[in-house]
C-alpha cells in the first residue's frame, strides 16, 4: 500500500535531482570539467567513510554522511557561493534557511525536522560530528586545486593567506588531515601555484 509518506519522499527525491546542475568553481582532480554539488556531496561522504580514524574526537560516521550528503541541498535554491567570494560572505544566511524550509519540507514532517537538525548542525560546526564534516568539506577542494596547478586559486587570483585561513578549519576535525593539507598549501606556493 502507498503512503502518504511515500509520495512525499519521492518529490523530495525528484527535487534533489536538481543538485547535479549546480556547478561549483572547482573542477574534478586533473580536469578542466567543473564540479556538481551531487558530486561534491557524493566525494565528501566517501572521504567521511575513508577517513574516519583520523578525526581526532570519536564520531558517528552515518550522522556525519548524512551531514555531507545534505549540507549543500540548500544550493538548489540559494545556489552555490565561491568561499573565497569577496561580495556574498560563504556563512550560513536567511536565504539558505528559508530553502532548507522548503526543500526539507517537502519530507514527511519527522524526517524533515530531522534533516533541517543535522543541516542545521552543520552550519554551527560546534559538535564533534560537525566538525569532522566541516572537514571534509574545506579539504575535498583542496586536494583538487592542488591537483590542477592551483585551480580557483590561481584562477581568481586567491592568496595563501585567504587559503590558510579558511582551510585552517580542517584541524578542528582532524590534526592528522590539517598536517596532510597545510603540507599540500606550501608545497602550491613552492610550486608556484599559490602566491603568498
Amino acid at each position: 500500500m502507498q503512503t502518504d509518506n511515500l509520495f512525499k519522499q519521492v518529490a523530495f527525491i525528484k527535487e534533489i535531482d536538481k543538485l547535479k546542475y549546480i556547478q561549483r568553481k572547482t573542477r574534478l582532480f586533473n580536469s578542466d570539467r567543473h564540479e556538481n554539488d551531487a558530486e561534491h556531496s557524493w566525494h565528501l561522504a566517501m572521504m567521511t567513510i575513508v577517513l574516519a580514524e583520523h578525526s581526532d574526537k570519536p564520531i558517528d560516521v552515518l550522522k556525519v554522511v548524512k551531514m555531507v550528503l545534505i549540507h549543500d541541498i540548500v544550493e538548489i535554491d540559494a545556489g552555490d557561493t565561491f568561499i573565497y567570494d569577496a561580495v556574498k560572505n560563504h556563512t550560513n544566511t536567511d536565504e539558505e534557511l528559508i530553502a532548507a524550509k522548503r526543500i526539507f519540507g517537502l519530507l514527511p514532517e519527522e524526517q524533515a525536522k530531522e534533516f533541517i537538525a543535522i543541516w542545521e548542525e552543520f552550519e554551527e560546526g560546534a559538535t564533534d560530528d560537525a566538525k569532522f564534516a566541516r572537514s571534509m568539506d574545506r579539504f575535498e577542494p583542496l586536494l583538487q586545486n592542488a591537483s590542477n596547478k592551483g585551480g580557483t586559486w590561481a584562477e581568481f587570483n586567491v592568496t595563501y593567506e585567504k587559503v590558510y585561513e579558511k582551510k585552517k578549519a580542517i584541524k578542528n576535525g582532524s590534526t592528522a588531515i590539517w598536517e596532510y593539507a597545510e603540507n599540500l598549501i606550501n608545497e602550491s606556493v613552492d610550486k608556484g601555484n599559490l602566491k603568498k
